[in-house]
């Protein structure tokens, strides 16, 4: 049994799946609210583990979607994966949501709106954070989104329904059947732009 988890956009969702060599189907799935993470995510999953009379015992391995996103909602899902995988000994499989968007569109290439006039980008394997006029100018194939308001910065753009934990486990796949997983200690947030925080405390420093 897989366990699936994205918790990085203004919803999030968990998936229960079942992985039989090269196929995988979803046995029981879950939406979480935004700003609801912290509190109903662990719950969630024991629900879900409940009423298919599991316990997190029976799960296998672990995909969580890294980022990027909200800041909150990467930490509390990646903390919540690491955690059960430690606790479980299981393996822990991270995999960055501009790519499983990219996948839900069939193409390479994909933008989140990461607010304040910028786009979490990625083409290929290279993420950045980007204006629309950089994305433009580095753009060669078709740019999946999955926001109505990217949709018409980009018109010439495929529009999708934002990426859940179902599509995740999906675009894990591959490396779910090579058993190419991650080092729980070493995988962090792919954050792309640094936190408030992070470049408050930066400018302080210079002062």
């Amino acid at each position: 049994m897989l366990l699936g988890i994205d918790t990085c956009g203004g919803a999030g969702s968990i998936v229960l799946a079942r992985q039989s060599g090269s196929d995988i189907e979803p046995i029981a799935e879950a939406e979480l609210a935004g700003k609801t993470y912290s509190g109903l995510l662990i719950p969630k999953i024991s629900e879900l583990l409940d009423a298919q009379q599991a316990v997190p015992k029976n799960l296998n391995a672990i995909v969580v979607t890294h980022g990027p996103g909200s800041f909150t909602g990467i930490r509390v899902g990646l903390s919540a994966a690491k955690g059960l995988a430690v606790a479980l000994n299981i393996p822990l499989l991270a995999v960055s949501r501009l790519a499983v968007l990219a996948s839900k569109a069939a193409t390479n290439a994909a933008a989140l709106d990461a607010g304040r006039g910028e786009f979490y980008f990625r083409i290929h394997s290279d993420e950045a954070l980007l204006t629309p006029e950089d994305i433009r100018a580095r753009l060669d194939i078709t740019l999946a989104v999955c926001e109505e308001n990217a949709s018409q910065i980009f018109p010439n753009s495929i529009l999708v329904p934002p990426p859940r934990a179902w599509d995740a486990l999906l675009y894990a796949l591959a490396r779910l059947a090579a058993e190419d997983f991650d080092d729980v200690d070493a995988v962090d947030g792919n954050y792309v732009r640094r936190s408030d925080a992070e470049l408050f405390a930066q400018q302080a420093a210079k002062r």
